[in-house]
């Protein structure tokens, strides 16, 4: 999962470059298309895929109709939002996944993991107001953070329902079948828009960030965020998010777009504890459990 935090923390610091490129459909088309068949391709070639895996083909379409949802209305509000702004509405998807994995999976989430999760609430919501209490008094949330929170819930429901839907298959050939569900019920929606799209026209920066994240921040989180979630609860997955906004900011330094307002680093070393202190909890757990 730190894997995975930082893998997503490419496609906010990246893609907030070319947001106003190319369409969010279209974008999200083209990188669960791509990521579908390679995917794919490597399970064919281990020889993962069984017959009995493709039954109830329902469950793919579903997982990836959420993943969709996430990821165009996260470059939506790309459009608007900064980065560090977008990775820090990111961090509230451990809060809103506890809240699921209650409702489906009847996962109880201790005292100190709820500390945790509120202390990095409370970062994330700093960094989105910008640490300005006027702002938190007067709900002053921006336009690209309120649409990409929808995104958020869509993220946080998926990882508490990947034990539950999962019927046994390897985490490679349940991601595959979502990528290649998502892909299907993408192309039906954005066929007019893929259709009249001008692909020759778009500068090279999209490509390149297609390509990253429809390898890297694609089929390689999908597949790491599956394999997680079978083995550790849907609230701690997604707390490993708390690392985002941090490689964000690193992210955003290294491509030139400075630093934040000081005052906006509180936030963030707000959620940086809460990673620490899951973390601490997690190897206290391993403890006891031997």
């Amino acid at each position: 999962m730190l894997a995975f935090s930082i893998l997503v923390a490419g496609s906010f610091a990246f893609g907030g470059r070319v947001a106003n490129d190319i369409a969010p459909v279209v974008l999200t088309t083209l990188r669960f298309t791509i990521g579908a068949i390679f995917l794919s391709s490597i399970v064919i070639i281990q020889g993962s895929f069984k017959r009995e895996h493709a039954k109830a083909a329902w469950r793919y379409f579903l997982m990836g109709f959420l993943m969709a949802l996430y990821f165009v209305l996260m470059f939506e509000g790309l459009k608007t939002a900064s980065p560090v702004s977008m990775a820090a509405v990111f961090t509230l998807t451990p809060f809103i996944a506890a809240g699921f994995g209650w409702i489906l999976l009847r996962q109880v989430t201790n005292h100190r993991i709820a500390g945790a999760l509120l202390i990095g609430a409370i970062g994330a919501l700093w960094v989105i107001f910008q640490g300005d209490l006027a702002r938190v008094l007067a709900l002053d949330i921006g336009r690209g953070e309120a649409i990409f929170f929808i995104g958020v819930a869509a993220h946080a429901l998926y990882a508490p329902l990947v034990p539950r839907l999962n019927r046994g298959e390897p985490p490679a050939v349940f991601t595959a079948g979502m990528l290649i569900g998502g892909s299907v019920l993408l192309w039906i929606y954005a066929w007019p828009e893929m259709c009249h799209a001008d692909y020759a026209a778009m500068p090279a920066a999209v490509w390149w960030v297609l390509a990253y994240v429809s390898l890297a921040a694609t089929s390689t989180t999908f597949f790491l965020l599956q394999y997680a979630s079978l083995r550790i609860p849907a609230a701690k997955v997604m707390a490993y998010t708390y690392f985002t906004p941090s490689v964000v900011l690193m992210w955003e330094m290294v491509l030139g777009a400075g630093t934040p307002k000081s005052i906006v680093l509180i936030g963030v070393l707000l959620c940086v504890c809460a990673l620490i202190a899951l973390l601490m909890q997690g190897r206290e757990g391993q403890s006891g459990g031997k």
